[in-house]
């Protein structure tokens, strides 16, 4: 492919993940701002609790793996979450599970992979999801939290639906220019990484496939139900069903684009530890699913 073809390719897959997003913010953001305006902060604390406890991360989790959205549309939930008043820990595991444990994930895993490694992929990010979790409540990386983004105070006047789409408006224009920047690097490593390159640096032979397949994932924006589809492909083509499930992990739950809009909300520390996670649950999950799989 000349580079010119390259070019093209890139500005098209920019567009069309930026158009994607866009819907889905607009969707997500009316979606927080109805839950905002018409369910109360001391509903949301007592149903999701607003100190850190591990019924409140499971409770965050069980709500994330019913959210069928990508990474990048939890976070504007996440924040609505936090401005509720939830607990850290509880937005914590909401936001690790929901990417990652959604229904249509889970439906297509079973088809590909079948009911063991489905069953095994759940529990497993279901138990990562918990303790990252209470992990980072424990650890006080609630600091980190940027307070202009999740203390600042949204005007509540005009009618219920006035306040929803305010509320709407003010988190998609808080996000919109992260939501750009995180599309155009994206789509700039999906049109210079070529496939065959990841084949080779993550293919069965390399003892180092599943940290390295769950490098790669984090800087891309994968969508989990286009990757899996493609998971098929890679494992015919030789690459091991661990490293494509930390390619999965990696990709779906960390991309570049949740990584600059999470830098809207989190401080930089918070952001790394919080990659970190996801970087570990990728690779200790791949090793797991890989051994059964032999």
């Amino acid at each position: 492919m000349s580079l010119t073809d390259t070019l093209i390719s890139v500005g098209s897959y920019f567009l069309i993940i930026t158009a994607e997003l866009l819907v889905l913010f607009i969707v997500v953001s009316l979606l927080v701002g109805v839950l905002h305006t018409y369910v109360s902060r001391e509903k949301m604390q007592l149903v999701l609790g607003k100190t850190g406890s591990v019924t409140g991360s499971v409770l965050g989790a069980g709500f994330g793996a019913l959210t069928p959205f990508c990474s990048c549309s939890t976070i504007p939930i996440t924040l609505g979450l936090l401005k509720s008043g939830v607990a850290f820990s509880s937005s914590m595991s909401f936001l690790f599970a929901s990417p990652l444990l959604n229904p249509v994930i889970l439906a297509m895993m079973l088809v590909i992979f079948g009911p063991a490694i489905t069953v095994v992929y759940a529990v497993l990010m279901f138990i990562f999801s918990v303790v990252i979790g209470l992990g980072l409540e424990q650890a006080g990386y609630r600091k980190y939290l940027k307070q202009v983004a999740v203390e600042g105070e949204f005007t509540h006047t005009g009618s219920k639906r006035e306040q929803v789409i305010s509320f709407a408006y003010t988190i998609f224009r808080q996000m919109l220019p992260y939501l750009l920047i995180g599309a155009g690097i994206g789509a700039f490593i999906y049109g210079f990484l070529p496939s065959d390159w990841v084949l080779s640096v993550a293919g069965p032979d390399n003892f180092f496939a599943i940290p390295i397949a769950a490098l790669i994932g984090i800087p891309l924006y994968i969508r989990a139900e286009t990757i899996l589809p493609i998971a098929a492909v890679l494992i015919e083509k030789g690459m091991g069903v661990g490293a494509v499930v930390a390619l999965l992990v990696g990709g779906a739950g960390m991309s570049i684009p949740e990584i600059t809009m999470l830098s809207a909300i989190f401080q930089k520390r918070l952001v790394i530890v919080f990659v970190t996670a996801i970087f570990v649950a990728a690779v200790a999950t791949g090793c797991i699913l890989q051994y059964i799989s032999l």
